[in-house]
């Protein structure tokens, strides 16, 4: 049954008008439009919500130079989680204080730390990453951190396009873009996948947000 805009809104708000704070996850496999869902949702809630990027937790360059893992950036050994889930353990017991969390730059490839603020009086922060589900330690311990996840499955054909297209739009050649989105990131989009049972949402965003469209597939609620 298709799951509109404004359902979602309704959905994302009512965890915000909970006691206390609390924490939405959004994960799928590279390219299903977990960051374009997020933002929007983020920008429809005002200043009741802020944005984390689990990509704020990617190794630097250097870092992932000096392990040997250059040729499989965006695998789940490539990301410093355990720090990723020291932050959501801090977010989810707010003090008086403003929490900073870093932010993944596209454009240059590297997470900046300290550049996206918490204040203490943020109702409901969206999170949002690939492994937010993944059953293995230390990433085991996100889910219990989460007060709902929605994984986003469009149709392979359309994630791989959106995948590529992203790719190229960050300085990659066509050829580069389809190589990556074939290798690397095709293989955790298959560690990603077996993850959806975990979700609490299930959704087809192909006829949204790229299309210009407010509708999406739900497919239902997970285990």
């Amino acid at each position: 049954m298709p799951v509109k805009w404004p359902d979602l809104v309704a959905r994302a708000q009512s965890l915000a008008s909970g006691a206390g704070r609390r924490i939405l996850g959004i994960t799928g496999a590279p390219g299903a439009g977990k960051s374009t869902l997020a933002r929007r949702l983020v920008g429809a809630l005002g200043d009741a919500a802020v944005l984390i990027g689990m990509d704020g937790y990617h190794l630097a360059q250097a870092e992932l130079e000096r392990l040997g893992r250059t040729e499989r950036k965006g695998a789940p050994d490539t990301f410093d989680a355990a720090g990723y889930v020291a932050l959501l353990r801090r977010l989810r017991a707010p003090d008086a204080s403003t929490v900073y969390a870093p932010e993944f730059r596209r454009a240059i490839e590297e997470p900046i730390a300290g550049a996206v603020a918490v204040p203490p009086d943020v109702s409901l922060v969206v999170t949002e990453g690939n492994y937010l589900l993944l059953d293995i330690e230390p990433w085991s311990a996100v889910r219990g951190l989460l007060d709902e996840v929605w994984f986003l499955a469009p149709d392979e054909a359309t994630r791989r396009a959106w995948l590529t297209a992203r790719h190229c739009r960050y300085g990659r050649t066509p050829e580069q873009a389809a190589a990556r989105a074939s290798g690397s990131d095709e293989r955790n989009a298959r560690l990603v996948a077996q993850t959806s049972d975990r979700a609490d949402l299930l959704l087809d965003p192909t006829h949204w947000p790229h299309t210009g469209t407010k509708t999406y597939r739900g497919f239902g609620t997970g285990n």
